[in-house]
């Protein structure tokens, strides 16, 4: 694993913490953007996916991972006192995984159809 994947891994992991700390602490305590709370959960979500993405290039299983750890956490503001699950907050942060995956698989196909794969058939006009 390079450094820049090290890197890149432990800022995922970081955004994830600082994400499941800020999930969970008393809401008085939050610091807010200023944007619609939907769209900082859509942020916030595509920033560690990207991050954790660009650590481990398999995007199914990081968004399916991700996808279902925005779900707990929302889940899991049920068990706080001043909290309430709220199933779109839930789908925003969901949808931020799910666009960050995608658009990082369009990126690694892209290079690999840049680099002579199969799909660019740089191979079949070689054989000819």
């Amino acid at each position: 694993m390079t450094i820049n994947r090290i890197a890149a891994l432990a800022g995922g992991v970081l955004l994830l913490a600082g994400l499941a700390y800020a999930s969970l602490f008393p809401a008085d305590w939050q610091v807010r953007t200023g944007l619609h709370w939907l769209v900082e959960h859509f942020l916030i979500y595509f920033a560690i996916t990207g991050l954790v993405c660009l650590a481990w290039p398999r995007p199914a299983y990081v968004a399916a991972t991700l996808m279902t750890l925005a779900a707990l956490l929302e889940a899991l503001q049920g068990l706080t006192l001043d909290r309430v699950p709220d199933l779109a907050t839930a789908i925003s942060g969901a949808s931020g995984v799910l666009v960050a995956a995608i658009l990082f698989q369009l990126a690694l196909s892209l290079r690999k159809r840049g680099r002579g794969g199969p799909e660019s058939g740089q191979s079949a006009r070689r054989a000819s």
